[in-house]
């Protein structure tokens, strides 16, 4: 009897041992977690008064901090997320390349793809914004959410030349390995926050075509003033590197047009400083999803929303970080009813195309159907 226990024990430490040194190597060989920035690099960076002891950091104290028993808790929740996206494929509006080509030169055009990915023709420019692509926000399909829509407005492939693509941080709804690898051929410049850079080097990305900014740092891209912002998030795609890269919002300047990316974000008062600075807007995109009370400093409640587009001074917002994924426990429709209500409470124009959907941020009326009542 002794000797059989003695054997199933062994049998157990050899399994732990198998998963620890199989989840060492997946970590370690897979380049989905992308690259690391070098002692030069770090040494650069700790010129930013917002980088310390090999760190970024917040302008504002937030508290990342969780206790182990309550994230074990969520963990059931969290993968049981049937109950909380739609019910059936959502459809999108299709885009074809000769349709973007036609418009060079006749005004600005947004299109969303869901979540935070965005086509900005501003200009005669092409511009991606967090382009992720891909069916799920983790480098485990299987363990991730999948995205509602089975198709896309449009493949990659499909897409035209892009003359910059803009990223806010590293989280993978926001930078995906799949979608890099099939865009970066067509792509004229990144710009990028601090070390982010590294993540598309090691994907094969020319380092000549990146350029990154530390908050409050301005550039020029063929006539288009842009600026990156801060806000009040995190960074970090595997074991180790939290904190390790820069997260951004974005000012986007052309010549009648002033937008706003917030990327992600909690609520704080970066937004009133960003609307002191470089305000008002006549658009912008604004996080308005995946909240929780347990996070609630770095993704805003849609409440805190609509009170920062107010701060940044924009006379129109649009809610996003939603219509795509599941990554938290609220319905997947919550988040875009809370902030219309509130929208409507504080007088806000609030936009609401469909996926694929292409408008001109100069018309009126913008699109504002409750598009996703028709999936509930």
């Amino acid at each position: 009897m002794k000797k059989a226990l003695q054997m199933i024990f062994v049998s157990i430490l050899g399994l732990i041992a198998l998963i620890v040194l199989g989840t060492f190597l997946f970590i370690k060989l897979n380049p989905v977690f992308g690259g690391k920035a070098n002692k030069e690099q770090i040494e650069a960076y700790s010129k930013s008064k917002n980088f310390k002891d090999g760190v970024f950091m917040n302008a504002t104290e937030t508290n990342m901090d969780m206790d182990t028993w309550e994230a074990l808790k969520m963990l059931p929740e969290f993968f049981d997320q049937s109950s909380r996206g739609p019910k059936v494929d959502i459809p999108v509006e299709k885009l074809d390349s000769i349709g973007i080509q036609k418009r060079v030169g006749t005004g600005t055009y947004l299109t969303w793809f869901g979540h935070s990915t965005f086509l900005l023709e501003i200009d005669s420019l092409k511009i991606l914004i967090d382009p992720m692509f891909g069916p799920s926000p983790s480098p485990i399909k299987q363990l991730g959410g999948q995205r509602y829509s089975s198709e896309l407005p449009i493949q990659i492939e499909s897409l035209p030349k892009i003359d910059l693509v803009i990223f806010s941080h590293d989280h993978y709804d926001h930078l995906d390995y799949p979608s890099i690898l099939l865009l970066k051929d067509k792509v004229d410049q990144y710009f990028v926050p601090l070390g982010l850079g590294n993540h598309l080097v090691e994907w094969g990305v020319n380092q000549s075509i990146i350029k990154e900014f530390d908050w409050w740092e301005e550039g020029n891209f063929k006539g288009l003033s842009l600026a990156c912002t801060p806000a009040r998030h995190f960074s970090g795609r595997g074991v180790g590197d939290r904190f390790k890269t820069l997260w951004a919002s974005w000012v986007i300047q052309g010549t009648t047009d002033n937008i706003f990316f917030s990327g992600d974000s909690g609520y704080g008062p970066h937004f009133k400083e960003i609307g002191e600075k470089y305000g008002p807007f006549n658009f912008s995109m604004m996080e308005c999803g995946q909240y929780n009370e347990r996070w609630d400093n770095i993704h805003m409640k849609p409440e805190e929303t609509i009170t920062a587009s107010k701060d940044i001074q924009a006379s129109q917002m649009m809610p996003i970080h939603w219509g795509a994924f599941t990554l938290a426990f609220h319905p997947w429709t919550e988040s875009v009813e809370r902030a219309t209500a509130e929208a409507e409470k504080q007088d806000v124009k609030v936009v609401l195309p469909k996926i694929g959907q292409t408008f001109k941020i100069s018309d009126q009326p913008l699109p504002n159907g409750r598009w996703w009542e028709a999936y509930l």
